[in-house]
């Protein structure tokens, strides 16, 4: 029997009330590493950080596991994922001194995409009602996805009234023919119902999944570049994923199969050496911005196999930003190229922030900005407390955004109208 008491086209998770107090457990499964974080969620008062949510996050329970079973974000080995749940969600048990029931989840596999439908209503010359939107929202839904597809997201790009687009929202207001922009957000079935499976294997139910890249801006983006417009590019192991933000909300979002883990194997490859060493390699010396000054600066690296005079292999520092470089580069044509086709191009002369466990690398700041020509900046988890030092990078984005996602999900649910909450919660476990 499915864990879900609400088929995944209707999952809505609602808000979150601004006077209590919630303990909330989320579950980041990537290509590279598997965490699960427990947050205290306190009211607080607004303040310019993070201004759109209603309460302060205090981490009091993390597990963090090298992940087994995932290649390229999708799950191919089910127990391997299974024991790595099992290991992170005891951990941070442990350290919060509590018992997880439910999760939210990240997805980052079942080929994302981003797909948008106008619906358009006759309702003669009066005023516009709440059921009417409704009513659009619903019939919208029919056309969101695909057979083998499901829903995700569902949130409101714009509204028209007699075709003049720009409206904030309709009701109250008089008109001929009120209109609705959607922006849907769908992933193979396959995809949901193997994370589905690994997850109840391990006695835990789901809150509600979330896109990866969709949690990683919640966790990295400040105010002004919801609204202004920008692009999340979040880079992890396995895959690199494509946010982009524009007047408060989340209107395209795309993934590509290549990530960090790609760059390795390159590195792999390229000198010889295991792949241990080579993220080593990558991690502390591998730079995509080389100096005249690399090419006379050699690293000596253990061979895969040392032969019988156990000679290391030799490596300039420019031969490696040219391994590093010429990935990346293909990483980021590739998504310039869905950026464009989007149509959402414009935006990224605006400002392009940087995530996950590969941004880190030397110089990709740097790089990026002359590719594009635009402001970019690493994005790193902002305004939560309790994290270990060890928590506080690029790679944490997507786990601290699924803590942040309940408070903002608002913007998905004001639109339904439905009563559904998502969130079971156990008063014994969770409130306080």
């Amino acid at each position: 029997m499915s864990i879900f008491t609400i088929p995944f086209d209707s999952q809505y998770i609602s808000g979150l009330s601004s006077h209590r107090t919630y303990i909330i457990s989320v579950l980041d499964i990537g290509s590279t590493k598997t965490v699960c974080m427990i947050g205290k969620l306190f009211p607080k008062k607004a303040t310019d950080l993070l201004p759109g949510t209603t309460h302060q996050i205090e981490i009091i329970g993390i597990g963090c596991q090298q992940s087994q079973g995932v290649k390229m974000g999708s799950i191919v080995d089910l127990d391997a994922v299974e024991r790595v749940v099992r290991q992170v969600v005891d951990s941070a048990e442990q350290m919060a001194g509590c018992i997880v029931d439910s999760l939210l989840v990240n997805v980052s596999s079942g080929h994302l995409e981003s797909s948008r439908h106008y619906v358009e209503m006759k309702i003669g010359w009066r005023e516009v009602k709440k059921s009417d939107i409704h009513t659009l929202i619903k019939y919208s839904k029919r056309y969101s996805c695909g057979q083998n597809r499901t829903l995700l997201h569902s949130m409101v790009s714009d509204y028209s009234l007699d075709g003049k687009s720009g409206i904030k929202s309709p009701i109250s207001m008089f008109g001929e023919k009120v209109g609705v922009d959607m922006h849907m957000v769908s992933v193979e079935k396959s995809a949901l119902r193997n994370l589905e499976v690994a997850i109840n294997r391990s006695h835990l139910s789901v809150a509600k999944m979330v896109a990866s890249p969709y949690a990683s801006g919640l966790a990295v983006l400040v105010d002004d570049e919801f609204d202004l417009g920008c692009i999340v590019i979040d880079m992890g192991g396995g895959t690199t994923k494509i946010a982009v933000f524009n007047e408060g909300k989340l209107v395209y979002t795309d993934m590509i199969a290549i990530g960090g883990s790609h760059v390795t194997n390159d590195l792999a490859r390229g000198l010889s050496i295991s792949r241990e060493n080579a993220e080593r390699l990558k991690v502390m010396h591998a730079s995509v911005i080389p100096s005249l000054a690399d090419e006379h600066d050699i690293l000596s690296i253990p061979a895969i196999v040392d032969d019988d005079q156990n000679n290391p292999v030799q490596a300039s520092r420019a031969m490696i930003s040219r391994i590093v470089r010429a990935r990346i580069e293909e990483i980021f044509e590739l998504i310039s190229g869905r950026i464009h086709k989007s149509g959402f191009g414009s935006l990224a002369g605006k400002r392009i922030v940087l995530t996950g466990g590969a941004s880190q690398l030397i110089g990709l700041q740097e790089m990026i900005r002359q590719m594009v020509r635009s402001n970019v900046r690493i994005g790193k988890p902002m305004g939560i407390a309790g994290l270990p030092f060890s928590a506080r990078g690029a790679a944490f984005s997507t786990a601290i955004g699924l803590m942040l996602y309940p408070q903002l999900v608002a913007k998905e649910v004001d639109y339904i109208g439905e009563d559904y909450s998502f969130f079971r919660w156990d008063k014994k476990r969770f409130l306080y």
